[in-house]
């Protein structure tokens, strides 16, 4: 828990967490066999991008639903970038350093992810224009 108020998508810790997952994918995949540009590097860049991108369109909304139903993505994307690095691994792309590290920044998004939602399943409902403690 924070304790100065969320003026921004960018104030949440989980967004910062996520974004730096985006920036290790993009460098990732550069790796990755040009012929996975328009498939497994595509996907992985896809998912990545959608965890923060997911994060800051629902913290912009109005109502806490509408960010919890936002955070139900960014989790749900998160869960199909874990997927894709499991492939990548198998197709021998990624090492076992290389899977382990990216699948912890990965479950420490996933925390905060779930940390977030719990803390907003607790919280009274926001109305429009007013900004929680989260």
């Amino acid at each position: 828990m924070q304790d100065r108020p969320i003026r921004s998508y960018s104030d949440l810790l989980v967004w910062q967490k996520a974004l730096a997952v985006v920036t290790e994918i993009y460098t990732i995949t550069r790796t990755l066999p040009p012929e996975e540009l328009f498939g497994l590097t595509s996907q992985m860049r896809q998912a990545a991008v959608s965890i923060p991108s997911n994060l800051a369109e629902g913290q912009a909304r109005a109502s806490t639903g509408e960010f919890r139903q936002f955070l139900g993505h960014a989790r749900g994307s998160l869960a199909e970038l874990e997927t894709q690095l499991y492939i990548a691994k198998n197709l021998h792309y990624l090492t076992e350093e290389q899977l382990s590290h990216l699948s912890e920044a990965a479950t420490a998004v996933g925390k905060l992810l779930n940390g977030l939602l719990a803390a907003l399943r607790n919280s009274t409902p926001r109305s429009a224009g007013k900004h929680r403690k989260v």
